[in-house]
C-alpha cells in the first residue's frame, strides 16, 4: 500500500511528489508547422517542449509537405484538440483543410498565433480576421489599418504603406496595457524585459483586438517604426479564444534560442495555451519571471 500511495496522490490531486506538475487530464493540442521563412524545426520543438514539460499539455505536431510539394493530402482533424498552435507560414492549405480550421475556430476553438504565422495567407480574408494583424506577403492599406498605441489608446491609422517590418534584434521592455485583468496576464508585472528578439512593427489588418496585453517601443535608431507596437493580444472573433503573440523569433538551435528561452515568452505561452483551451488560467506567477531591468531565461524549456 505504501508503494501505491504516491501514485494515488498524483492521480487524484494532479500532483507529483518528485516536484513536477501534472494535469489530471492533460490539455490536448496540436502544433501546425512544416513551412516557414523562420527556423520551424527549432520553433515547433521549443513550443512542444515548453508546453509538455509543464505537465499540463499533450501536444501533437502536424508537419506539412515541403514548399512546392502536393498539399492536398495535408489535413488535421482539429476537432480532436483543445488548442491549436499556428507555427506555419507557407503554401496555401487545401480548401478542405481551410474549412476544417474555420469550422474549429467558429465553433469556439482555441488558437495561438505564434510569431511568423501572422505572415501567412495574405489573401485569405477570414484568416486575416482570425489573426487581426499581419505583415509581409504584399499586405498594404487594402489589408486594413495600422494599429499602434498612442496617447493612451490603440489607434487605427489608414495611411497607405506596406504591412510588416522589424528592426535589429535586441532586448526590449514589454508594457502591460488595457488587459491587466485578463487571466493570461493577471498578476504578471506591468513591465518586463524580454530577451533578444525581433520586434514586429507596422503590422496591419482588420485589427479586431480584444484585450491588448503588451506593447513595446520600436526604437527608430534600430530601424523600428518609432511607435509603441501591439505585440501580445487576444482577438475578438466570435466564440473563439484566440491569443496572438509576435514574440519568439527562433534561433539557430534549441540551445541558441534566446527569444524562446525567455521565461516571459514561455510563461505567456503556457498561460495562453491553458486559457485558449479552457477559458481559465490555474498557473501561479513564477518567481523567475523577468523584471523591468533583468532578462530571465529557461534554457531547458521547463518550469
Amino acid at each position: 500500500m505504501r508503494k501505491l500511495f504516491p501514485a494515488l496522490v498524483c492521480a487524484v490531486l494532479g500532483l507529483c511528489l518528485c516536484g513536477c506538475r501534472q494535469a489530471a487530464q492533460p490539455i490536448r493540442g496540436v502544433i501546425v508547422t512544416g513551412q516557414n521563412n523562420h527556423n520551424w524545426p527549432v520553433s515547433s520543438e521549443a513550443i512542444r517542449q515548453t508546453l509538455e514539460n509543464s505537465g499540463l499539455f499533450s501536444m501533437d505536431v502536424a508537419v506539412s509537405p515541403a514548399a512546392g510539394e502536393d498539399m492536398s493530402g495535408f489535413s488535421v482533424d482539429f476537432s480532436r484538440y483543445e488548442v491549436v498552435v499556428l507555427d506555419y507560414n507557407g503554401d496555401p492549405w487545401s480548401e478542405t483543410m481551410q474549412q476544417a480550421f474555420l469550422d474549429y475556430v467558429q465553433a469556439g476553438g482555441g488558437v495561438i498565433v505564434y510569431h511568423a504565422a501572422d505572415n501567412a495567407f495574405p489573401e485569405w480574408e477570414e484568416f486575416n480576421r482570425i489573426i487581426a494583424l499581419g505583415g509581409w506577403g504584399g499586405r498594404n492599406e487594402h489589408s486594413g489599418p495600422y494599429r499602434y498605441w498612442q496617447d493612451g489608446a490603440l489607434v487605427r491609422d489608414t495611411l497607405p504603406g506596406p504591412g510588416g517590418s522589424h528592426g535589429a534584434r535586441h532586448e526590449y521592455v514589454l508594457t502591460l496595457r488595457s488587459g491587466a485583468e485578463h487571466p493570461i496576464v493577471k498578476g504578471l508585472p506591468a513591465r518586463w524585459m524580454h530577451a533578444e528578439d525581433e520586434l514586429y512593427d507596422r503590422m496591419r489588418g482588420p485589427g479586431e483586438i480584444g484585450d491588448l496585453l503588451y506593447t513595446a517601443y520600436a526604437d527608430s535608431t534600430l530601424r523600428g517604426s518609432g511607435r509603441e507596437e501591439p505585440l501580445v493580444f487576444t482577438v475578438d472573433y466570435g466564440k473563439a479564444r484566440i491569443f496572438h503573440t509576435m514574440l519568439g523569433h527562433a534561433g539557430e538551435t534549441l540551445e541558441n534560442n534566446p527569444a524562446m528561452q525567455c521565461t516571459g515568452f514561455q510563461v505567456l505561452l503556457l498561460r495562453a495555451a491553458e486559457w485558449c483551451a479552457r477559458g481559465q488560467v490555474t498557473q501561479k506567477v513564477p518567481a523567475d519571471f523577468p523584471t523591468d531591468t533583468q532578462v530571465s531565461l529557461r534554457p531547458e524549456y521547463r518550469p
